[in-house]
């Protein structure tokens, strides 16, 4: 086989794993999106409005930097809230 040929052979070889590589991290990543929008679903705000969502998203994200109490509440709600559901 000439160098030429082994070259390419190598590079096809790399390009299948970084195909691989890329593709199991979309899996990934779409999994956690599925995830995270079942949670959603599970705290009774499907329908309501994009808009809405992230701005509920946005104020807990700034309230949970400064309150380790409304973290620990929040957690607590959000483990009752599995615990019925058998997760």
């Amino acid at each position: 086989m000439s160098r030429v040929a082994r070259l390419r052979a190598a590079m096809a070889r790399l390009e299948r794993v970084d195909r691989s590589a890329t593709s199991a991290a979309r899996k990934k990543e779409t999994r956690e999106k599925i995830e995270l929008g079942g949670l959603i679903v599970k705290a009774g705000l499907r329908f309501e409005k994009r808009a809405l969502l992230l701005g509920l998203l946005i104020d807990a994200s700034r309230r949970l930097r400064d309150d380790e109490g409304e973290r620990a509440r929040l957690t607590a709600i959000g483990a009752e809230a599995f615990g019925r559901d058998g997760e």
